[in-house]
């Protein structure tokens, strides 16, 4: 089997895994031919060819280099391969996927999940963050090997056989300029023959750990909300292969990624716990209900405050992730959830970053409202999308307020103080506390304002409101 390596390398920063990279792949017992990209000239050693590009314009554009290279050489090699210079490839990692490749169907590509590692030899998957999550509804199983598939199509690689590549160069979505939209320009490089040429990314979840690529730098660990402890990972595999084999429902709330560039505001299944918005719950309160629960981590705060929390989660495997916590969980939809709740009642229902997501948020509100006990509230948070930076970005032109006109184009509402009171009024609740939580670097210039431009510097609006 001839194997081609395409690796992206801009600058030195990353030589010392390049090596590494390198090294790897000569010791496979295919016939490697490795070409690196580079804006710099690099010795790399005999059979390594270096090709050298000066990029124009936007210096994130020069991994879209590789796919020339690649269609260039189509019928030369059996397997291609391309990956940035900091994530690591071995030859299990190939021989699992040519056996995935085997018992998929043409249009479905075996892809992979990136890992870092602390100093403590504790693994993090950096792959999975914020939005992205596992598609309960696509479990499936194929002679031994159970697959899913995951949001999240960018980890840096990609591996396509020969009649993979061209198929994605005749679908007319793999050979184009460089581009942004889902993901950054960086992250595209790598997506695109998941995100334009026709094919679906799964992910072999029974033999998880033949496609988990370790990221050399380790350099998202400890970043607010870049990776996922172990642990937790493999909680929401156990509850895929429990969907496999019907020990647990397949569900899905709602859908969390808005259609804005770099899907900004979207849902993030991994919210820190908000203590802001705990801090709203009355004293007396002893039930809370999470509308929109992901991994549990406020609804865990309050839990250990010993509160009964009951979360309708964003899916069925995000789930077991709250449930690990001590939350208890109602599967569905807002209308099965709603149905089998009837009777009960709470002192809080809680719906974080869900409202401006919904088609139609009133409609949530005002079924769930009938769940409110006599002195009960709900507690909404929202991105405030009428802060002064996102209308100056949209004065502006800049890409990533572009097209922000509408619900039905973005899958969002521009969410505003104003804009929540009139959900509210109309679902019957009165909103009676607005609070806007300015982040930490825009603090000194609210102070500066005496608290007059909160309005315009808060990030984050959460409203508390009663029946009416």
């Amino acid at each position: 089997m001839r194997v081609l390596v395409v690796i992206a390398s801009y600058g030195r920063r990353n030589d010392r895994y390049l090596s590494r990279l390198i090294n790897e792949y000569r010791s496979m017992s295919f016939r490697v031919d490795i070409v690196v990209l580079s804006n710099v000239p690099k010795a790399l050693g005999p059979g390594v060819e270096v090709v050298v590009l000066a990029p124009k314009g936007d210096p994130w554009t020069f991994p879209f280099a590789h796919k020339n290279v690649l269609a260039d050489r189509l019928n030369e090699y059996d397997l291609f391969l391309y990956s940035e210079d900091d994530t690591l490839i071995t030859e299990r990692n190939l021989q699992a996927f040519l056996k995935a490749t085997e018992l998929l169907p043409d249009d479905e590509l075996a892809g992979f999940l990136r890992s870092e590692v602390t100093p403590d030899g504790e693994m993090y998957y950096s792959t999975v963050h914020g939005h992205f999550h596992w598609d309960a509804s696509s479990v499936t199983h194929r002679h031994g090997h159970t697959f899913a598939s995951f949001t999240n199509a960018h980890s840096a690689c990609y591996v396509l056989t020969r009649k993979q590549l061209g198929r994605a160069v005749q679908s007319g979505g793999f050979l184009v300029e460089p581009h942004e939209g889902h993901y950054d320009l960086m992250a595209t490089a790598a997506t695109d023959p998941y995100t334009q040429c026709g094919f679906r990314k799964m992910v072999c979840i029974s033999h998880i750990e033949d496609f988990t690529l370790p990221h050399l730098p380790n350099k998202y660990l400890g970043k607010q909300g870049m990776g996922l402890r172990r642990d937790e990972f493999v909680r929401q595999v156990r509850a895929l292969l429990d969907i496999d084999s019907d020990r647990r429902p397949c569900s899905k709330l709602f859908e969390p990624e808005t259609r804005a560039p770099l899907a900004a505001w979207s849902k993030s299944y991994y919210e820190s716990a908000n203590a802001e918005m705990a801090s709203l719950i009355p004293k007396g309160a002893r039930s809370v209900l999470s509308l929109g629960c992901g991994w549990g981590a406020t609804e865990s705060y309050l839990v250990k405050r010993g509160l009964r929390v009951v979360g309708v989660p964003m899916d069925s495997v995000i789930a077991a992730c709250a449930e690990s916590k001590g939350v208890e969980i109602v599967f569905g939809d807002f209308e099965s959830a709603r149905r089998e709740l009837s009777g009960q009642s709470f002192d809080c229902i809680l719906l974080s970053n869900v409202l401006h997501l919904l088609a139609d948020p009133t409609a949530v509100l005002s079924a769930f409202a009938g769940l409110l006990s006599a002195s009960g509230v709900v507690i909404a948070s929202v991105p405030n999308l009428g802060q002064l930076a996102v209308w100056l970005g949209r004065l502006r032109g800049k890409s990533q307020y572009a097209g922000l006109d509408g619900y039905e184009k973005t899958g969002l509402h521009l969410t505003s103080a104003g804009l929540l009171r009139k959900w509210f009024k109309r679902s019957d609740l009165r909103v009676s506390r607005t609070t806007k939580v300015v982040p930490q670097r825009r603090r000194a210039l609210n102070r500066w304002t005496a608290g007059l431009g909160k309005a315009a510097l808060a990030e984050e609006l959460i409203v508390l409101g009663k029946r009416a």
